[in-house]
């Protein structure tokens, strides 16, 4: 059965691939993006089916009216997908506040935003897919990307509750996670915070090596993720939690495996803080 997707930031990586296989699919897609030009060439993709918005995530006061407007062209949203997101790259003790504010106002604010001018609609209907990118990021992480481990936590933490506030509805909630694929995350795509702290450079510098010489020989197709998308998003009981490729499902199992191992470990302690 055909569908009406919104997905944010559908220029390029998996955003595009997204869009591209929901279109290839016989869907109808509703992309944001950040000018004229993009917009012009999104619709060109398909032109009775492609519809695009000039939309910054970030610009919250927008997102509900642009919603509506373009709802009016192309229909009801039965998937919501927050694609839009950066990385950010620097140790905690010399990336800047405002790093943060901005990471968090794109991967987590936009992503709500986009959320609350949708979640009416579904709710009313007793229908509809809401399904936010996050990352291995969200389950695992490593010196450098604070800010971007945290901002992908704390999506999948609201993914999780909003998961369970909306059931009675028969509206979806689905996460899904990431891990290395060949999109621009590490390329143009992320923010590099400076460096002036020797102390961390042994901890830091192998690991900002490895990741750009990584870039654009990830093992992740973009293309089998869209697949796996249209997948989840057709199927009666899509999960609450899903992660994409084999890096992903590795690196989370060991890191849950840890998490049980440490918790077993210091179970006497967790259980000597109630009240006698």
């Amino acid at each position: 059965m055909s569908k009406t997707f919104l997905i944010t930031g559908v220029s390029s990586g998996f955003g595009r691939a997204f869009a591209q296989a929901a279109l290839d699919a016989g869907h109808t897609v509703i992309g944001t993006v950040r000018d004229e030009a993009a917009r012009d060439a999104f619709k060109a993709l398909a032109p009775e089916r492609a519809h695009a918005i000039v939309l910054d995530v970030t610009d919250f006061d927008a997102i509900a009216p642009a919603v509506a407007t373009i709802t009016e062209t192309a229909g009801v949203i039965d998937v919501l997908v927050n694609n839009a997101g950066y990385g950010h790259e620097g140790m905690l003790e010399e990336s800047p506040l405002d790093d943060l504010r901005r990471q968090f106002d794109v991967n987590v604010f936009g992503a709500v935003a986009m959320i609350k001018a949708v979640l009416p609609g579904m709710r009313k209907r007793r229908s509809g897919h809401i399904v936010n990118i996050t990352s291995m990021g969200g389950f695992i992480t490593m010196p450098g990307i604070a800010y971007y481990c945290g901002s992908k936590f704390a999506l999948e933490g609201i993914s999780e509750t909003l998961a369970k506030e909306v059931a009675s509805f028969g509206v979806k909630v689905t996460a899904v996670a990431p891990g290395s694929f060949r999109t621009d995350w590490a390329g143009r795509s992320m923010v590099r915070a400076g460096r002036g702290i020797a102390d961390y450079d042994a901890v830091f510098e192998p690991i900002r090596e490895a990741r750009a010489a990584k870039s654009g020989k990830q093992a992740g197709d973009p293309r089998k993720a869209a697949q796996a998308l249209l997948e989840i998003v057709a199927a009666p009981n899509p999960p609450v939690h899903l992660l994409l490729g084999n890096d992903a499902l590795d690196l989370v199992t060991a890191k849950l495996a840890a998490l049980s191992a440490e918790i077993e470990t210091w179970e006497t302690l967790s259980r000597s803080t109630d009240f006698s």
